[in-house]
């Protein structure tokens, strides 16, 4: 069926779609530059928030609340007289520390777990069972009632959106370490005498590294997302605290007066997703051999 609709093709639809396959091969690498551009703007805005803000971002001004846009607030004002734009900029800091410390913490715990169980298996008939549990619970869910249960702070934040994702690593690194095993150089390293820590740590886990790289990006932007999520429902950080799904949270009610006030964290909330997923996909495409095959 496909093979006849290719036949039957005009020869103008012909050239239109070689353009297009010459204009995707060249495409990726434009987006990851612009994709790394975009990014490495957003992380030094939040490491020189305090010089980049213009006014104390959880200062309240009752007298220029729902402010527009001028040269003293840039971004215009919120409801409790709060500038938009340092708001905005601080906000940054706290996407991206929890975006890198949830990754960070799934590789802490996910690492070891998954070399244990693609290793040994025993362990891997128990624990493999209760990631799959946990698997099962929606990731939101799963956050929002570690959050209800404790106090809201940016580390429990973390944890409760790390929770859900720890799974995904402990597969991923099991799945390595199945097809890495059965590989001549960790039979002889067995068959020497090869202390099990030293094949677990030196011969089986380097070969995680890649796929593991690749999934933090992805493990990131999901914690970008489900942390501005949170915020936005109210069950995140506190509503004082600038993060950019508290700003679009409490910019929704008045979006018909200033649409500043969900327009710009929003629009950096997305770029900063699509820029990380962006460079997780070049990441993906420069360290899978058959990507580079294909290329070639």
């Amino acid at each position: 069926m496909h093979a006849q609709t290719v036949s039957t093709e005009m020869p103008a639809s012909r050239g239109i779609h070689k353009l297009m396959s010459k204009v995707f091969r060249v495409r990726p690498k434009t987006a990851t530059i612009v994709a790394a551009t975009i990014l490495l703007l957003i992380v030094l805005m939040a490491i020189f928030a305090p010089m980049i803000a213009t006014h104390d971002p959880v200062e309240i001004s009752p007298a220029n609340r729902l402010k527009g846009m001028s040269a003293e607030h840039l971004l215009g004002t919120d409801a409790f007289g709060r500038d938009l734009f340092s708001r905005v900029v601080y906000g940054a800091q706290v996407s991206l520390t929890v975006g890198l410390g949830v990754a960070f913490l799934c590789v802490l715990i996910g690492l070891p777990l998954g070399l244990l169980t693609g290793y040994f298996r025993t362990l891997d008939a128990i624990l493999m069972r209760f990631m799959d549990g946990l698997m099962a619970i929606p990731g939101i869910l799963a956050a929002i009632a570690i959050v209800s249960l404790t106090s809201a702070n940016l580390w429990t934040l973390m944890i409760a959106i790390m929770v859900p994702e720890i799974p995904q690593i402990v597969r991923l690194v099991r799945s390595q370490v199945l097809a890495t095993r059965e590989e001549a150089f960790v039979e002889a390293a067995v068959l020497m005498g090869t202390p099990t820590r030293t094949i677990l740590w030196r011969h089986l886990m380097p070969n995680t590294f890649a796929p593991l790289i690749v999934q933090c990006t992805y493990i990131c932007a999901a914690a970008i997302l489900t942390e501005a999520t949170l915020s936005f429902l109210g069950v995140g950080l506190s509503s004082e605290t600038p993060t950019w799904g508290n700003i679009m949270s409490e910019g929704r009610i008045y979006f018909q007066l200033n649409p500043s006030m969900i327009l710009w964290a929003g629009l950096l909330l997305s770029l900063c997703i699509l820029s990380v997923n962006l460079l997780g996909d070049a990441a993906r495409d420069a360290l899978d051999p058959k990507m580079k095959r294909r290329e070639g």
